[in-house]
């Protein structure tokens, strides 16, 4: 498993210094929207160090990050929006993935725009969000206007990481992209604890507030 993902963080790195890397950004932030297994973050912080570099301008590496993940989301929504049954069924064939989809709706019922903001840093996690938007058939202009708000952000975010590690590890770009996908692992860690914590807080707040029985 290592081994395939130092020959895909090779490859990624051969080409990160060529304008091409653009469209590759674009691509690969796209696929993961849809397809989770596609490393969108390692392209993105790649653009990042690339741009420290000289070698490539982090607004438009920051542009294409946002726009390819903004379109991943919207042809997730689609997907889930027009094959809604099928892929409900699907769901429901094993309890744990019954589960991820009862989870997904819980949320954006109660959580709705700000769910999509957090979902969007943790890979695996945005797509059954936008899935389910398409299938509980949130708000489209709604869902667009939060998703184009969560791309830019995770964008930035990625790219000013290698960006930020790209200018102190100049001639390691390994580690500059082990040490900002380090930081970004560690905030989605983060993340994932601090939603956790507010769940077990606000399930305790109600459980003490419901009125007894007997």
């Amino acid at each position: 498993m290592f081994g395939f993902l130092d020959d895909v963080f090779d490859r990624l790195q051969d080409v990160s210094t060529s304008p091409w890397f653009y469209g590759v950004i674009l691509a690969i932030a796209l696929l993961d929207s849809v397809v989770p297994v596609v490393p969108s973050e390692t392209a993105v912080i790649l653009g990042g160090i690339a741009a420290a570099q000289g070698q490539l301008n982090i607004w438009i590496v920051i542009g294409a990050g946002a726009v390819g993940a903004a379109l991943g989301d919207n042809i997730a929504y689609t997907i889930g929006h027009r094959f809604s049954l099928p892929i409900q069924r699907w769901y429901n064939k094993k309890t744990k993935r019954a589960a991820k989809l009862a989870w997904a709706t819980r949320q954006l019922s109660t959580r709705g725009g700000s769910l999509l903001l957090t979902a969007r840093f943790i890979p695996g996690g945005r797509t059954i969000i936008t899935l389910t938007s398409g299938i509980t058939r949130q708000r489209r202009w709604r869902f667009v206007l939060f998703v184009l708000i969560a791309c830019v952000m995770w964008a930035s975010y990625g790219a000013g990481l290698g960006y930020l590690f790209g200018n102190t590890f100049k001639d390691d770009h390994r580690t500059a992209l082990l040490i900002a996908l380090g930081v970004a692992l560690s905030f989605t860690g983060i993340v994932e604890f601090v939603r956790h914590r507010l769940k077990k807080t606000r399930e305790r707040r109600e459980l003490a507030e419901s009125p007894a029985i007997g």
